[in-house]
């Protein structure tokens, strides 16, 4: 799976009907429409279609048409969010209406197009689920501690001063894993 970390934008025509995608991260996409909207105010639709990944690893989806007919804007792009096996992402479609009429065929192509337009401009990266780990140290140990954080690439770290450290660190399960073997004696887990 794989996602993004900033808003894209692509903009594509189709008989003289204007789309211009917004391809955000899913925490970007509350409020969204409504700037979109305001920053649009003569156009006609805000299609939407997003994918996420809730707390049980359940991927939850949802689309909106916007007034156009049913199942012509946000389902078609749904499916280019779900074929290009996009995860914590929206893509909102803003569609500017040319005077010609594109059918309930035309508009799936054109919404198709518009999500596979702004995807192949983005900058995706393969999603990974990172965990939380508290634990305890010394303060003698944290430079080692530290140096051993960047060998496995945690990089997310909160550290809190008091007569120990508590560390609040953050990465795949696999870093998290490689850490806690390599620190051993070092750490003693808090949480």
């Amino acid at each position: 799976m794989y996602t993004v970390a900033e808003e894209t934008v692509a903009t594509v025509e189709a008989k003289q009907s204007k789309f211009i995608a917004h391809l955000v991260p899913i925490s970007a996409f509350g409020g969204f429409q409504e700037h979109l909207r305001a920053a649009h105010p003569k156009s006609r639709h805000v299609v939407t279609a997003l994918r996420s990944l809730n707390d049980l690893d359940q991927i939850i989806e949802n689309s909106s048409d916007d007034r156009e007919p049913r199942g012509s804007a946000g389902v078609p792009a749904l499916n280019v969010l779900r074929g290009e096996e996009m995860i914590n992402v929206a893509v909102l479609n803003v569609r500017y209406f040319g005077g010609t009429k594109l059918g309930i065929g035309g508009l799936v192509r054109a919404y198709t197009e518009a999500t596979k337009a702004v995807i192949s401009q983005s900058n995706m990266y393969k999603y990974e689920k990172f965990h939380t780990f508290s634990y305890q140290s010394a303060y003698p140990a944290v430079q080692r501690i530290e140096y051993l954080l960047a060998q496995v690439g945690i990089d997310v770290v909160q550290k809190q001063f008091g007569s120990v450290i508590d560390w609040q660190i953050s990465g795949t399960q696999e870093r998290l894993d490689a850490f806690r073997e390599l620190a051993g004696r070092l750490i003693r887990c808090a949480v």
